[in-house]
């Protein structure tokens, strides 16, 4: 599994999400207005929404939150999308990571500040548009706590629904898919009665570089918290590879 799954699996374990509850409920409204807007507003035919609705189910959000975000992407309630667009930056973190960010903005000369002045003040740097994202590849992750299945049943469910991989990693096994299969690999594990953490789109590092010192992973993970925590930023990848050991002692 992927360094940046496990950190984003332990932060999720620990509720860290919950503590910004309504930060968190911003982004996942601006997601889901946008997806709306640019692909309709049936989650039948348009992925990207659904699986922004789903994220947003996940979090908890109120229905009610998640009908007006889906009628004002599709310029039902009058308010417009306040022009949001989608926007990535990439560069590198301490120690040569590669960090891809992806945001939806209305001034992309703020969040390009923004993003800049977040990379320089944690010891990164902002690269040119090419620099990493070939680096990673656009999949569909759900992961499972290993203690809560048995590893042939996950591995049979998930095959049967056409997803190309079941990873096990310490405490979590990492099911991966097709970005489009996503929604039907979570749907399956659901009818089976297993329980998962997260079920996202998300992009996989190719390649990972190992960070086993704390005093550097540490620093990193100021990082891709302080990019994570900007109103603008939907999400952040990056390639890093630290020891659960390590995550656990940061996070704790």
């Amino acid at each position: 599994m992927s360094g940046h799954s496990k950190w984003s699996s332990i932060k999720h374990k620990k509720g860290a999400a919950d503590a910004k509850r309504g930060k968190l409920f911003s982004k996942l409204s601006r997601a889901i207005i946008v997806a709306a807007r640019d692909g309709g507003p049936d989650p039948e035919g348009n992925a990207t929404l659904a699986t922004a609705i789903q994220k947003a189910r996940d979090a908890s959000m109120p229905k009610d939150n998640i009908e007006r975000a889906i009628a004002r992407g599709a310029g039902a309630t009058g308010e417009g999308d306040a022009a949001y667009e989608t926007v990535t930056y990439e560069g590198y973190g301490p120690g040569g990571v590669a960090v891809f960010v992806e945001a939806l903005t209305d001034n992309r000369n703020r969040t390009a500040a923004e993003v800049r002045h977040i990379f320089t003040k944690h010891d990164g740097n902002l690269g040119t548009s090419g620099a990493v994202a070939w680096l990673f590849e656009r999949k569909g992750v759900v992961i499972v706590p290993a203690d809560s299945v048995e590893e042939d049943e996950l591995v049979l469910a998930a095959a049967d629904a056409g997803a190309e991989d079941v990873e096990l990693d310490a405490s979590s096994l990492q099911v991966t898919s097709a970005p489009d299969d996503l929604a039907v690999v979570r749907e399956a594990l659901e009818a089976a009665g297993i329980a998962y953490d997260s079920a996202e789109l998300t992009m996989l590092p190719k390649t990972t570089v190992a960070v086993e010192d704390e005093s550097a992973a540490k620093k990193l993970l100021r990082l891709m918290d302080a990019l994570e925590e900007n109103d603008d930023v939907q999400a952040v990848y990056a390639n890093f590879d630290i020891p659960e050991e390590i995550l656990e002692a940061v996070a704790a």
